[in-house]
């Protein structure tokens, strides 16, 4: 009701479709974004906070798997007829971390957290098709999502370890002019930043 008289457009309003309570309104720029209802009403003392992103993945395994090695916890994972959905956190607290991602307990605990998630979308089928891929928003003519970012102590050590896993690059550490500041690939081809925790400090090159 409050977006409604904000003059806020909507894909999807609460009572339509066949998944009631959940909304989707549009953002200036078209964006899709996400009204979910909380476990529990009064905790968090904002009316809204910013709870995820989603992202759509080819391979679940791989896509869990990278985020996971950038330290990443599966918090919670539900399976459906034709799509299932992986949610990913950082310094989630014990109880949190603790929980089956599968169980009740996994979604109540993921929808309470304050910070925000990730959540990967996997369409069933798409990890066996050798020629099936997402856009990943920065293709040429279809500009518009960006990165999604991970803060580190050491840039140029966090890539060495990304580096392992063969997804390749889009900027290395000492590439271009903004040095100390990376942007690597995950396994669809979405950009992931690695900024230096406490901010990028201009002209910073690596000490052999």
């Amino acid at each position: 009701e409050r977006l409604v008289a904000a003059g806020v457009d909507f894909k999807k309003k609460p009572d339509e479709g066949r998944m009631k309570g959940l909304a989707f309104a549009y953002d200036p720029d078209g964006y899709w974004v996400e009204i979910c209802k909380r476990a529990s009403p009064g905790v968090i003392p904002n009316y809204f906070n910013f709870s995820q992103t989603m992202l759509r993945v080819k391979d679940p395994k791989k896509s869990v798997e990278f985020y996971q090695s950038l330290g990443m916890k599966l918090v919670r994972e539900s399976h459906y007829d034709d799509f299932s959905l992986y949610f990913l956190a950082s310094n989630v607290s014990a109880d949190v971390a603790a929980a089956d991602p599968k169980s009740a307990d996994g979604k109540a605990g993921t929808s309470m957290l304050f910070q925000p998630v990730l959540e990967l979308t996997h369409n069933h089928g798409t990890e066996d098709d050798a020629n099936f891929r997402h856009f990943n928003g920065n293709e040429e003519g279809r500009q518009g999502f960006g990165h999604v970012g991970f803060l580190v102590d050491d840039v140029y050590e966090a890539c060495d370890s990304i580096r392992e896993m063969g997804y390749g690059f889009k900027k290395e550490p000492d590439g271009g002019s903004m040095k100390g500041l990376a942007f690597a690939y995950d396994p669809d081809g979405y950009a992931i930043e690695i900024i230096k925790r406490g901010g990028i400090e201009f002209g910073d090159v690596k000490v052999q």
